[in-house]
């Protein structure tokens, strides 16, 4: 009986390994770095950055300074920005100093913060094309004249396209 429930525990299980977690980037506070940056983790940097940034997850420490366009998911900015930042979540903290505009879904600015640029709320189109349908209809004498429209006019311009 109970040598029945060790076999079947000692059996190996066929299981997909874990996703492995990878530590953020860090660029330290000493560190100056000329250059872009383009990852697909997160970075912490609490250097000094002249160039443009791409990342998933970006955190600017206190005593960051960054000259260049930030394009990231979520963006936490303590440090200094000089220049475009595009990202879903924007958080400015109190000790925020940021030159330039910023390009947001969400945006959290905490009492104290430094913002002189625009902001504007940005939505990434998704599926703009959705709900229309182009289609290709053959009018007299063989001519092609595409037609585009919402999906609700599909039987309509398919009807028009047969002829029936």
């Amino acid at each position: 009986m109970f040598s029945k429930n060790r076999k079947s525990a000692a059996t190996p299980r066929q299981s997909a390994a874990p996703p492995r977690s990878v530590p953020p980037s860090l660029i330290s506070e000493d560190l100056t770095i000329a250059g872009d940056f383009k990852g697909e983790g997160d970075i912490q940097i609490d250097g000094t950055v002249n160039g443009d940034i791409r990342c998933n997850t970006l955190l600017v420490g206190e005593s960051a300074t960054i000259k260049g366009e930030i394009v990231s998911d979520a963006v936490n900015v303590h440090g200094t920005v000089t220049g475009q930042i595009k990202s879903s979540t924007v958080t400015l903290s109190r000790t925020a100093h940021v030159t330039g505009d910023i390009l947001h879904e969400n945006l959290a600015i905490e009492k104290g913060a430094f913002l002189e640029g625009h902001c504007k709320r940005w939505e990434e189109k998704k599926g703009a094309a959705e709900g229309r349908i182009n289609f290709v209809v053959l009018g007299s004498g063989g001519n092609v004249n595409a037609v585009s429209g919402p999906s609700k006019l599909e039987g309509e311009k398919t009807q028009a396209a047969t002829g029936s």
